[in-house]
């Protein structure tokens, strides 16, 4: 109660609408989520990486699902030269998720011990709710997290609707909530949690502090190959200051000294957190530098998707998701606004733009939206934030100001909450173009009735239930 007593009303309120939305969480995998969760099902359970009892195809033979050389999913048979099954998605959503299902499985025999009747197989409701419920609270952390990152430069009120704006404006609560067992909510975690260190210990960087950096992001690379490129933060900070000790020529030959210590400690265990993958591929592929489809792949090297990436009804960012119209406002005004974190959270999603760009499925293929920028969870944020801030500098009255920030953020959630349920109930197709007359229509005229009808029949249900 005394920690409850210390929190803000946003803290407060942040918590409580995370708690109302946990039975939201649908304790499911599927798609890549079989690749993600097998590591932690098949080391539970079976203490190998064979993946041999990791979910079936109809025929009764083992299956991971994964990308062919035309972009749709194939279920995979293909064993490796170890005598492994092919799984070639990343290690890190099960060491996260490692924690609660060894406590589950722990539960479970003990169970079993006293005649109940519950299988320990890693396949029964309480792993998946488990897994389910670990990847919404990591979720919320990385939300969390994203809040205090922004508050440190904005008003509170504009953080706070900032982060709710984000948290189900995004596509992130597809992949919180609906699709758990993939790596996104997870990612969004570890990149707020290696943004906020960074920040946190920027000033006067020790050793010990390089360190704890370069594990976190050592086990952000173990989610997401991508979040490689948040690497960028650390490095061009090392430049900058090395550019800015250069001028005082008695005080250069020391920082230089410190940041190159700091360096290759942060190297040294950044590396050493990112052994988990390399061991894994070691044992499943027979080498540590194993990276499958990506290398079989065309990359966009000469023709990247810059526009498509954005604007594309494929899983276009900014037209699935108009409210991040709003957050990559902010982070363009963060170089003016905020220069000492600004110009690297801009570096950083540049960077990560690119990448996608060029990406062979930059689509996402079967995603909500561009899965692939949920990393950037926490700069949007901090944009979102930003932009909010300018947008009262333009009223003189708070009020006024507050009331256009929540009646733009909640429109802008109420169509995206359109789009998830239109996603979720087959309406919006999980893959390929979408057609925008198609989706207005379905927006406006078929999910009202669908609301009501679901309604108008829980209700029935309720008033004709048997009373006891």
């Amino acid at each position: 109660m005394r920690i409850w007593r210390l929190l803000s009303c946003s803290e407060k309120a942040l918590i409580v609408l995370f708690l109302l939305t946990i039975p939201f969480v649908q304790a499911t995998v599927s798609g890549d989520g079989i690749g993600y969760y097998a590591y932690a099902r098949s080391l539970l359970v079976d203490h190998n990486l064979d993946f041999k009892g990791d979910w079936k195809d109809p025929r009764g033979l083992p299956v991971l699902t994964t990308l062919g050389r035309n972009g749709q999913y194939e279920s995979s048979t293909h064993y490796t030269k170890n005598g492994h099954i092919a799984n070639f998605y990343p290690v890190g959503p099960a060491i996260l998720w490692s924690p609660f299902l060894v406590a589950t499985h722990v539960v479970v025999l003990v169970l079993r011990r006293a005649g109940w009747r519950v299988a320990a197989d890693g396949f029964g409701r309480p792993y998946l709710l488990t897994m389910a419920l670990a990847t919404a609270l990591y979720g919320f952390l990385g939300l969390w997290l994203s809040f205090q990152l922004a508050r440190n430069y904005f008003e509170e009120r504009w953080a706070f609707w900032a982060t709710i704006g984000i948290w189900f404006g995004s596509s992130l609560p597809a992949y919180m909530y609906l699709e758990p067992s993939w790596s996104h909510a997870h990612s969004a975690f570890l990149v707020a949690l290696f943004l906020w260190y960074w920040h946190r210990t920027r000033k006067a960087r020790t050793l010990q502090q390089w360190l704890v950096l370069g594990l976190i992001s050592g086990l952000m690379l173990d989610v997401y190959f991508a979040n490689a490129v948040f690497l960028l933060i650390p490095f061009l900070e090392c430049c900058w200051v090395f550019v800015s000790a250069w001028a005082d020529r008695i005080r250069a030959a020391g920082v230089f000294t410190n940041v190159f210590k700091g360096g290759l400690v942060y190297i040294a265990a950044t590396a050493a957190a990112f052994v988990p993958t390399l061991a894994a591929r070691k044992i499943v592929f027979g080498s540590a530098v194993a990276i499958g489809g990506y290398a079989n792949q065309r990359w966009h090297w000469t023709s990247p998707a810059l526009g498509k990436v954005l604007f594309s009804s494929n899983h276009g960012l900014l037209s699935w998701n108009p409210i991040l119209i709003l957050a990559l406002a902010g982070v363009l005004l963060l170089w003016r606004r905020a220069p000492d974190i600004g110009r690297y959270l801009l570096a950083a999603t540049l960077g990560f733009y690119l990448l996608i760009s060029v990406y062979p499925w930059w689509t996402g293929v079967v995603s909500f939206g561009d899965r692939f920028f949920i990393s950037l969870t926490p700069v949007f944020v901090i944009g979102m934030a930003c932009t909010f801030s300018e947008f009262a500098r333009a009223w003189r009255s708070t009020r006024a100001a507050t009331f256009r920030v929540v009646t733009v953020s909640v429109l802008l959630i109420l169509w995206n909450i359109g789009l998830l349920l239109q996603w979720s109930t087959g309406l919006l197709p999980g893959t390929g173009p979408v057609y925008w007359n198609e989706v207005l229509y379905n927006q406006f005229r078929v999910l009202p009735g669908q609301t009501v009808d679901a309604v108008r029949n829980q209700l029935g249900a309720s008033v004709h239930k048997p009373l006891l």
